[in-house]
């Protein structure tokens, strides 16, 4: 299973070096501690510096295979994340961070390739989320 991520991930950002991509860490931890952290916590438990201030609770992210009966619901975790899909939760205060990592892209790849580093960024946070997960 590791293997089978490790191989995605390679080639998802293998892909957007293609396209120009400034080098750069953009893998899934660094991603989570720069955009996801100061809501999540820095151990993805829901406890952020800014959870406390959120109108909805922030969700703990490390039992999102618990709640989905001990599945890693990996298409969910990229949709939420990306937001741009339209499948938000009732009330959640979630940016659509595929918007946002999208217009910090296209300077590095482009108006096409922009969409391809947007998607490496959105595997490598699930990816990192799914090494999270509490048993």
């Amino acid at each position: 299973m590791r293997v089978r991520n490790a191989l995605i991930t390679a080639v998802v950002l293998g892909m957007a070096a293609t396209t120009g991509a400034v080098a750069q860490d953009e893998s899934g931890e660094a991603l989570y501690m720069n955009a996801c952290a100061v809501c999540h916590g820095t151990t993805a438990a829901g406890d952020g510096s800014l959870a406390e201030f959120m109108n909805v609770p922030v969700p703990n992210l490390r039992q999102l295979s618990q709640r989905n009966d001990g599945i890693y619901p990996m298409l969910e975790v990229i949709q939420t994340i990306d937001g741009r899909s339209g499948i938000r939760a009732h009330g959640s205060e979630m940016p659509f961070w595929g918007d946002l990592f999208k217009a910090d892209a296209v300077d590095d790849g482009g108006m096409y390739g922009s969409e391809v580093i947007v998607r490496g960024q959105m595997l490598s946070l699930a990816l990192y989320l799914e090494e999270l997960q509490e048993e």
